[in-house]
């Protein structure tokens, strides 16, 4: 009963990560299951059975606070779901150790990209137009077959790059790639049951997830739509920096100081980014109070209110003073 109670705080605060940012729903809670011994395939198949309760209320809290672009979703969710089933499929005889490191690469630009973009006053891209399929296909393609693979990956991949784009609010990137999700979800589930057979889901690690999940999907979906976009930007650009650094280390051998150093040293930048994003919200918010205040409508000379009529009127009514009299 402990350990079902531990995972289903671990499934609230996974999923409250994950619709604020975007990711590491699968990642959180992968990383546990692995952590207790349990094997990849299992824990996979795990975290994507509960995926389905868990984006499913996180979509529909997405959809009420209207952080959903349905075009989006429409394009990325259906090529998600092909690779998740096929990533679902072939994990037993497919490894994916050896990309890792490159995907993680690849990553760690994005967040940095992410990082300085966000650290300066945003600026609408108007003539950037809509995202394309031509774009969005292959990017769930690769985003469904890397999260069933690896156990989580669909927030990690489209989120950067969808904000990367500049073509959409960050609010509205979470919350399509939250709500595609779930149908990604169940691909991969369905992947998993014909490649493991029922015995490959462990049912109450999946409820404890799911329960937990649950209570945090809708608290998430809210507090994305209040956090300010360059707040958020830059969060999810450090959060992205600093989880993919410890797959680099890795993968480079790296021991003794530097593990240490390194993160003391993305720390300091994340938090230089923080402070520049912060300064850059408010002079953002001062110059649209201005602008607001410089295009208001300009009082015709020719029109007097009728508070001032009216006080003219009175003001010639009364009596004037004696020395304004006599001037007279």
């Amino acid at each position: 009963m402990r350990k079902l109670l531990v995972l289903a705080l671990v499934g609230l605060a996974a999923q409250l990560v994950d619709g604020a940012l975007g990711m590491a729903y699968g990642l959180t809670s992968s990383t546990l299951l692995l952590f207790a011994g349990v094997a990849p395939a299992a824990a996979s198949a795990s975290v994507h059975l509960a995926e389905i309760g868990t984006t499913l209320a996180a979509g529909v809290s997405h959809w009420r606070f209207g952080n959903v672009d349905w075009r989006v979703v429409g394009r990325i969710a259906l090529p998600g779901a092909v690779g998740a089933f096929a990533g679902a499929t072939f994990l037993s005889s497919i490894s994916t150790e050896s990309a890792a490191p490159w995907m993680a690469a690849i990553l760690f630009t994005l967040g940095a990209y992410l990082l300085v973009r966000f650290s300066r006053p945003l600026r609408a891209n108007r003539a950037a137009g809509r995202l394309r399929s031509r774009f969005l296909a292959p990017l769930g393609l690769v985003a469904g077959f890397v999260d069933a693979t690896g156990g989580g990956g669909w927030g990690p991949v489209a989120t950067p790059a969808l904000l990367v784009s500049g073509r959409m609010e960050p609010r509205k990137v979470i919350g399509s790639v939250d709500t595609s999700e779930f149908l990604v979800a169940g691909a991969a589930s369905i992947g998993f049951l014909i490649g493991l057979g029922s015995e490959g889901f462990l049912l109450p690690t999946v409820a404890a997830l799911l329960i937990g999940g649950l209570i945090a999907a809708p608290i998430a979906a809210w507090l994305v739509r209040i956090v300010p976009a360059q707040l958020l930007g830059a969060v999810i650009g450090g959060v992205i920096v600093l989880t993919n650094t410890r797959t680099l280390l890795r993968a480079g051998e790296l021991g003794g100081p530097v593990p240490a150093l390194a993160y003391t040293v993305l720390g300091a930048g994340w938090l230089v980014a923080l402070v520049l994003a912060t300064r850059a919200l408010r002079r953002t918010r001062r110059a649209r109070v201005t602008a607001a205040q410089a295009s208001g409508p300009a009082p015709d000379p020719a029109v007097r209110p009728v508070a001032a009529t009216e006080a003219a009127a009175t003001a010639s009514e009364e009596p004037r003073p004696l020395a304004a009299a006599v001037e007279g």
